[in-house]
């Protein structure tokens, strides 16, 4: 599973040119020596390789052309004098290193590093020692790199990939693309990388965790400066341990209606549980009053399921009305159908004017104008919360398009439907209008089933009758989903974790969040 340590990553994440003119400004202006730069950025990378495996016997260090590779024959030359047996392959050329890059191949050598080139032939990957050594350094492809690898970096990842040797990446991993989280061909699958100066979005969002494992950050002693070059972030990271404070605080004469009254519209015929399990995740996440609209079929298992929740069988959207009169808060779309009930449902929904989150089949009749008066209008109070393939139906474009670039899919899908938009997906992406959007940190495969996203649309509604930014409620919504999930995770591992198993994780999680708010503020220090 990746692993992203949150604890000592900043907030800010950055593109690729931003990055680069980052290091520019601080060697330019700032007057810090590049190379001095470079055994800054080695040597930190060495320290990790040793602090997470402290007796390898052999390393094998894969070294491209630019600066990514001078750092990785930095990381050689310390790892050699420190008595490791380093076996170090010049993936490109040696005479095509130039500046600092040629300057750390030297110090490599001069510090008795024996650079071997790489082997002549169709099948150069498959006469390097992977066998033989302990850890692989990928240090071939840095954020300048695009598009798919070619021969033989191909061919090399791919063994690194199959190999039994963990993997340390130094910046990024070979054939990630630093900007968006894409793979075009083949990337390496990392089990730890060490990226430097600023955080590149790409590496927390699609294929991002997943090709990083556990991401690590050394800011060089730089921090100052990459506020001061100017460069703006594209995005922002979050996460529940920075969110959790923003929950609030339940005074002593607390009541129901002062948490908000969620109404869920949800469960057509063959599709009840999607209601259910939102209508208790809403109930969970503290909402005051839930309220669920379903077909009449299910109101006994609602009620079986959770019987705090008020259920109502409405066979006709009409039947709505004065349960959408006594909400704050609703939720339509959990397995709402896209046939006529489903149509009328939405209808009605958009028609009262109310704070609405629209998810699921909500979204596929948004995205074939069903109903007609949905859109921008009320776009303030409302949140999309799509899938992939949900958002492409609502771009008008093939999935591929919206893994492309999820940060610029959010981006447009705001532009066009208003309110909020939560992209789901590993790196969850959040937009609002004239926000930097936010990456939710972190993703967890066993979420990837059945019944996880009416979760979600129940703990945002939750929170959405407690809060009132929808942009708020959205980012603590997605990052104590995630959270939640983690916690069931360890308990019941990730194949076979259900949606319920996540609602039950959460008053553990509200709780303690509660407390945490209660002992920063000086209050409950003797219970606590």
């Amino acid at each position: 599973m990746p692993l992203i340590n949150n604890d000592s990553l900043p907030e800010d994440l950055y593109c690729a040119d931003a990055v680069r003119a980052i290091d520019r400004y601080v060697i330019d202006q700032q007057g810090v020596d590049g190379f001095a730069l470079m055994q800054a950025a080695a040597a930190s990378a060495f320290r990790r390789l040793i602090g997470t495996w402290p007796q390898p016997s052999a390393i094998l260090v894969l070294c491209g052309a630019g600066n990514n590779g001078g750092d990785g024959y930095l990381v050689a030359a310390n790892a050699r004098r420190h008595g490791i047996d380093v076996r170090c392959i010049a993936v490109a050329p040696t005479e095509k290193l130039k500046g600092d890059a040629r300057k750390a191949w030297q110090k490599a050598i001069d510090d008795g590093v024996d650079v071997q080139p790489l082997p002549e032939g169709p099948d150069a990957a498959g006469h390097l020692p992977f066998d033989q050594i302990d850890l692989i350094v990928d240090a071939m492809l840095g954020t300048g790199a695009t598009g798919a690898p070619r021969e033989p970096f191909a061919g090399i990842i791919e063994r690194c990939n199959q190999a039994s040797a963990p993997v340390l990446a130094v910046d990024v991993p070979s054939g990630l693309d630093s900007n968006r989280g894409t793979v075009s061909g083949v990337a390496v699958r990392a089990d730890m990388t060490v990226t430097f100066i600023a955080l590149k979005a790409g590496l927390f969002t699609g294929y991002g965790p997943e090709c990083c494992g556990r991401l690590v950050f050394e800011s060089l002693d730089t921090d100052e400066w990459v506020s001061e070059s100017g460069e703006a972030p594209v995005a922002r990271r979050l996460d529940w341990a920075a969110l959790q404070s923003s929950l609030p605080r339940r005074p002593a004469n607390a009541h129901k209606g002062r948490f908000g009254h969620v109404l869920i519209v949800a469960g057509e015929h063959g599709f009840g549980g999607a209601g259910i399990l939102a209508a208790e995740a809403a109930a969970r996440t503290g909402a005051g009053l839930v309220s669920l609209a379903t077909r009449p079929e299910y109101v006994g298992a609602a009620l079986a399921r959770c019987p705090s929740v008020m259920v109502r069988g409405v066979n006709h959207g009409s039947e709505l009305q004065a349960l959408l009169e006594a909400a704050t808060v609703i939720v339509c779309g959990p397995g709402i159908g896209q046939d006529a009930w489903g149509q009328q449902m939405l209808q009605q929904v958009v028609a009262s004017g109310k704070p609405r989150l629209l998810d699921a089949d909500a979204l596929n009749l948004l995205s074939k104008r069903a109903a007609q008066s949905v859109g921008n209008q009320g776009a303030d109070d409302q949140i999309l919360t799509p899938h992939p393939g949900e958002a492409a139906r609502l771009l008008g474009c093939p999935v591929p398009d919206v893994e492309a670039d999820r940060l610029a899919a959010a981006t447009q899908l705001q532009e066009l439907y208003g309110g909020v938009i939560l992209l789901k997906g590993a790196g969850t992406v959040i937009a609002s209008a004239q926000d930097t959007p936010v990456i939710i940190s972190g993703g967890n495969p066993g979420m990837a089933t059945g019944g996880m996203g009416d979760v979600l649309s129940g703990i945002i509604g939750g929170l959405w009758g407690q809060l009132a930014s929808a942009k708020l409620v959205a980012e603590m919504g997605a990052s104590v989903h995630l959270a939640a999930a983690g916690v069931a995770s360890q308990a019941k591992g990730y194949m076979g974790l259900l949606p319920s198993d996540v609602i039950d994780g959460l008053p553990a999680l509200l709780s303690q969040a509660e407390n945490d708010a209660l002992v920063t503020a000086g209050i409950r220090q003797a219970e606590v």
